[in-house]
């Protein structure tokens, strides 16, 4: 009875671990054509959607003191940034957008999302 217990128990674990780290996504944020993210152990939003044809102002804000978000990259539009502490550090992407793209920290621990719709 012991066994099917703890069966039962590990697999619910390895399930709850497996949502945590694969199953959840945010929901992606509409972007007309600017918008302000907080870097605060992580970006805030990360996920957002932009229009197809449309350029769009990202303003970053850097709050956190890690070194590792000193730096924002996007490497689909070959962008890398130095973000200063509490300076709004402004960047365009402009058209043509890949259909979707990512964003990170220098060292890539940090990450974001575009979708392009």
């Amino acid at each position: 009875m012991d066994k099917i217990f703890v069966t039962t128990g590990g697999i619910g674990l390895i399930g709850a671990i497996y949502w945590f780290f694969f199953g959840k996504k945010d929901e992606a944020i509409e972007v007309s054509d600017k918008l302000t993210i907080v870097v605060e152990g992580g970006y805030k939003p990360n996920a957002i959607r932009i229009k197809k044809d449309k350029p769009v102002a990202l303003t970053f804000i850097r709050k956190d003191a890690n070194s590792c978000l000193e730096e924002i990259v996007f490497p689909d539009y070959k962008i890398k940034e130095y973000l200063s502490l509490n300076k709004p550090v402004t960047i365009t992407l402009s058209p043509p957008h890949p259909k979707n793209s990512n964003f990170h920290c220098g060292m890539n621990m940090f990450q974001g999302r575009i979708e392009t719709k």
